[in-house]
């Protein structure tokens, strides 16, 4: 089994994204999968697809505040 989430450009700026998971809501809905699946992303309706890895994921903060409680 391979496990594709369809990706969708929803807008130009991230404040503009109307809706997104939280990392819990994605932890959960994949930890009935197997650990072992592969994960790809698909993009123009499968016309074209990626990968993820751990040199994937950015970090933004939106103000000095957030870097502090963490």
């Amino acid at each position: 089994m391979k496990l594709v989430y369809n990706t969708s450009r929803d807008a130009y700026g991230i404040e503009d994204v109307r809706h997104t998971m939280t990392v819990g809501e994605l932890v959960a809905h994949l930890q009935d999968y197997d650990p072992d699946t592969p994960v790809y992303l698909s993009f123009d309706n499968g016309y074209t697809y990626g990968g993820l890895d751990e040199r994937s994921f950015e970090e933004l903060w939106d103000d000095e505040s957030d870097e502090e409680d963490c």
